[in-house]
């Protein structure tokens, strides 16, 4: 028996996959422990699993207007998570995560998680870098679609060009690891490689929870990366306001043909702008079933005298909507992305930022998906886009067949088997 400590931070999307490996270790004999947000406690510890928190908190981010217009800006809302919000607190990460890992045999980090490195260095500890979405990577043959998204445009150039800018941006965002260097030069530690790109890979190894059908792996990825596929789990779980799916939501299921779903996740649901109305308008142009995945403030914001064929809920674990679903409309976090995929229906992506424009990218080359850029999210063109899509039969085909190669795959079982090989060395 084993005691790993698995350090995440984020939104649902990031925390589900490793409570997902927290259980399956558990189930092997392990004694797994997560330390993330204070606001996920109850949710963790419902599950059995011993929790920890680790500061900052993401509970009281979401809670603040304010400061969600700042994470959730398209072209500065990366810039803001990691320079304003994550590297200020890291000596409090460091510290809590400190606590929790001492005497444990493993760490997992995340790369939103910035003390982990850091932690597994001082306390001499084998560790696993954990890469949830393919943009982590910022590989020069497959390059990501990241801020400023004018960027893209000069990849076509070659590939010296994508590598001259890529070192550009890091040198640009290792100024923002300021506190993170000041904590590492007291701990006499190495400062040389930069903390939010390569200085987060492991050198035991790294665990890309995604599948190859979603990103292929590349020559100037690191090369201890092992590509599982995706973890799932999407309960709701304790802690949380409502329930995990409306009380008529499986009677409406049953009750006519497949809706479209409209879902900004478990975090950009939090800043949703127009979107709900605007898809709302949308279903009604088309006289379609929908349902709407507001959450609990917007629910409350859309009118009240909907017609029978739109279902308005607060949350529902997508394993049991989305398979039922004719089409998905959705932000593109990648544990959407990753459901909306295994469904094995077309999507349409309305990316906020951070790695959705990335992952969108992907689902449009795909041939499954199409992206709707958020400042153009208008009734009448997403009611263009559903149309044409609900329409064209070698989309629906193509995410089929994705979709069930995706739900062939055991990401899980090949994540946890990785753990233990290294727990065996």
């Amino acid at each position: 028996m084993a005691r790993i400590v698995l350090n995440t931070f984020g939104s649902f999307g990031d925390l589900h996959p490793y409570l997902a490996i927290a259980i399956e270790l558990r189930r092997r004999g392990h004694r797994p422990l997560i330390g993330t947000s204070e606001v996920y406690r109850a949710k963790v510890q419902a599950e059995g699993i011993e929790f920890a928190p680790v500061r900052p908190n993401v509970g009281d981010l979401l809670e603040r207007p304010d400061l969600l217009e700042k994470l959730w800006h398209p072209e500065r809302g990366t810039e803001y998570l990691i320079r304003d919000y994550l590297m200020p607190q890291v000596e409090e990460s460091y510290q809590d995560l400190l606590a929790a890992s001492n005497g444990a045999d493993l760490l997992l980090t995340h790369f939103a998680a910035y003390a982990g490195a850091t932690v597994a260095e001082v306390l001499k500890m084998p560790w696993l870098s954990i890469a949830l979405q393919p943009s982590i990577f910022l590989s020069a043959d497959d390059p990501p679609v990241l801020p400023p998204l004018w960027l893209r445009h000069l990849y076509p150039l070659g590939r010296p060009v994508t590598v001259a800018l890529f070192a550009m941006g890091k040198l640009r965002v290792r100024r923002w690891a300021r506190p993170l260097f000041q904590l590492r030069r007291r701990l006499r530690l190495s400062t040389a490689a930069n903390p939010v790109f390569e200085g987060q890979y492991s050198p035991f190894g790294t665990l890309a929870l995604f599948s190859q059908s979603f990103a292929k792996p590349q020559t100037d990825w690191p090369s201890n990366v092992t590509v599982c596929g995706f973890v799932f789990y999407d309960r709701r779980g304790e802690g949380f306001d409502g329930q995990d799916a409306n009380n008529h939501l499986e009677q409406f299921l049953r009750e006519g043909p497949a809706p479209v779903v409209f879902t900004l996740g478990s975090s950009a649901v939090m800043h949703p702008g127009d979107f709900y109305r605007e898809s709302l308008r949308a279903a009604q142009f088309l006289g379609i079933r929908a349902v709407l995945l507001a959450g609990i403030k917007e629910r409350d914001h859309l009118p009240g005298n909907l017609p029978a064929s739109i279902l308005v809920a607060e949350y529902a674990p997508y394993s049991q909507i989305l398979p039922h679903a004719a089409l998905t409309v959705h932000q593109g976090g990648i544990g959407t992305t990753a459901q909306a995929l295994r469904a094995g229906h077309p999507t349409i992506v309305v990316p906020w930022s951070h790695d959705q424009p990335d992952n969108a990218e992907r689902l449009r080359k795909l041939g499954v998906s199409r992206t709707i850029p958020r400042s153009r999210y208008r009734a009448k063109l997403v009611a263009h886009e559903i149309e044409n899509l609900l329409n064209d039969a070698r989309v629906k085909q193509r995410a089929a067949e994705l979709g069930s190669k995706i739900a062939a795959e055991d990401g899980l079982d090949r994540a946890c088997d990785a753990i233990e090989s290294v727990l065996r060395t």
